[in-house]
């Protein structure tokens, strides 16, 4: 069992409890809250008939009164009627202010938990269980919360960091080859921001990690956990401008996720696409190698998340970037790689990005 503590100025530490068996283990490890309180498990269809009897019953046993809210599974769950629906379930359920929301799920599941928690009685306790390679190395850390609305992705959200975070590594062993491959988009996104030391521990265990061994599979989550905890505390908010770089092949990748349809990518082979996109900017814009982009293309090749064929209009795309949340004063922001571990956030005129995005359509031709 690997136990990483998160550290957040001004804030009380939480635990990241990465092991198998975790769900089985979830009363004994919450037992440090007041277990004669209220419990509320949020989960989606899917993870429900396998995980939510086991996590209930571990509730049960430590004294918890469980209730349950179960939404449908997909990236339609992140929206304004659902989060309206879970509110009223909350007082419906009669959750307090010493109440905990347990978000068994993946990244949409957190995300609308944590957002629901955040927000209900001015906040609630959030208790993340990942179940998913995404929402382990990523979404689960760092206290983002987000709906989507119409007009684009995570555009209503809050800053709340979780209580704690179980993540169940055995749960990946069953993780459908697209869900897996959406995880390995955010690794690989980590290892390139992080250290030539993630990166190329990353590209010498590609086929361990596609064969899900479950040694290089918890040391790969665990890389994450840590790297995302540092910056985390140093940048809580995205105020300081070290958070930002989380952001990196996100800029086109929330433009690829609207224009497509949510869930028609996942949100990994967009994270992917929008890295390709954002070091071919990289080489121009900074002077980074196309020793570089090769090596990264190939790591992204080697994880099973290839160059994405989305035929669109150059200009639609680049008018989703600028309904971005890194946007400032107009001027599109992107996170944009010199070398593994050595990046900027650099301000772009639209023109330029346009160009390499009609550059992108071109070559789909």
């Amino acid at each position: 069992m690997a136990r990483i503590v998160v550290e957040i100025p001004g804030e009380r530490a939480y635990d990241v409890i990465v092991s198998a068996g975790q769900i089985d283990r979830l009363g004994a490890e919450m037992r440090a809250f007041d277990a004669n309180q209220k419990a509320l498990i949020i989960t989606d269809t899917e993870v429900a008939e396998r995980y939510l009897d086991p996590a209930k019953a571990s509730l049960k046993q430590v004294g918890y009164q469980v209730s349950v809210i179960t939404v449908p599974a997909g990236e339609s769950a992140k929206s304004v009627e659902c989060a309206s629906e879970i509110w009223h379930a909350m007082v419906e359920c009669g959750l307090n202010r010493d109440s905990v929301v347990v978000a068994l799920g993946g990244g949409v599941v957190g995300d609308l938990a944590g957002f629901t928690g955040s927000t209900f009685m001015r906040g609630l306790r959030i208790v993340q269980v990942p179940t998913t390679l995404l929402s382990m190395v990523d979404s689960s850390v760092g206290g983002k919360t987000a709906i989507n609305l119409e007009s684009g992705k995570n555009l209503v959200g809050t800053f709340c960091q979780p209580s704690l975070v179980c993540a169940d590594v055995a749960a990946l062993a069953t993780l459908p080859e697209r869900e897996w491959a959406c995880g390995c988009g955010e690794i690989a996104k980590s290892a390139v921001i992080d250290s030539e030391n993630f990166f190329f521990w990353l590209y010498s265990h590609t086929d361990q990690l596609a064969a899900r061994e479950p040694e290089a599979v918890k040391e790969a989550v665990q890389r994450c956990i840590v790297f995302k905890a540092s910056v985390v505390a140093r940048d809580q908010e995205e105020t300081k401008g070290v958070r930002e770089c989380l952001n990196y092949g996100h800029t086109l990748a929330h433009a690829i996720e609207t224009e497509a349809g949510y869930g028609v990518y996942s949100h990994g082979h967009a994270v992917a696409q929008g890295m390709r996109f954002a070091s071919r900017l990289a080489v121009a814009h900074l002077g980074a190698s196309m020793e570089f982009v090769q090596t990264q293309d190939a790591l992204l090749d080697a994880l099973g998340l290839p160059e994405l064929r989305l035929k669109a209009e150059p200009e639609r795309l680049l008018h989703l970037m600028k309904g971005d949340k890194k946007v400032r004063s107009g001027k599109l922001r992107f996170v944009l790689p010199r070398a593994c571990g050595e990046w900027e956030v650099c301000e772009l005129e639209d023109e330029f990005v346009l160009e390499y995005l009609q550059a992108w359509q071109r070559s789909l031709s």
